[in-house]
């Protein structure tokens, strides 16, 4: 699995002109791409890792130190994105063959949702192979990539 994380002071989704999702921050925009190699077990690894890296503001008391979404009970947007899997190595058209398909794709992304719910974890979605808009403030920029 393939996570794309932005450290966000806001973020929705919307579909055909309907907010379908969106969070106040701190929080994270998380893209996710599946593979086909990809398991219930990386998704669940892959919750536990959204939810405890530290990259947010720490509080003022910590001195500055970062903090994760469990340390602040932060938001996340989770967002399916199966263009994390192009590859535009060749020519200038990308390829989809590592992406998983969608009946594969799909239940792997709810099940990092409910994971990170299962954690404890305020989380708002998109909506699976809908055309969507996603609008976010990233806030330092700060964008980390996350391989499981």
């Amino acid at each position: 699995m393939r996570a794309v994380v932005q450290r966000v002071t806001e973020a929705r989704v919307t579909v055909a002109g309907e907010t379908v999702g969106s969070i106040e921050g701190p929080g994270l925009c998380v893209l996710v791409g599946v593979t086909h190699e990809d398991t219930p077990a990386k998704a669940a690894q892959l919750a536990r890792k959204l939810w405890t890296l530290r990259i947010l503001d720490g509080t003022p008391d910590s001195g500055g130190v970062e903090a994760s979404c469990s340390d602040l009970a932060a938001p996340l947007l989770v967002i399916s994105q199966f263009t994390l899997y192009g590859d535009a190595r060749k020519g200038r058209r990308p390829t989809w063959n590592a992406a998983a398909p969608g009946p594969v794709a799909e239940p792997l992304v709810d099940e990092v949702v409910a994971q990170l719910r299962a954690l404890g974890a305020k989380v708002e979605t998109g909506r699976f192979g809908a055309d969507m808009r996603v609008a976010l403030v990233n806030d330092g920029p700060f964008t980390v990539l996350v391989e499981i």
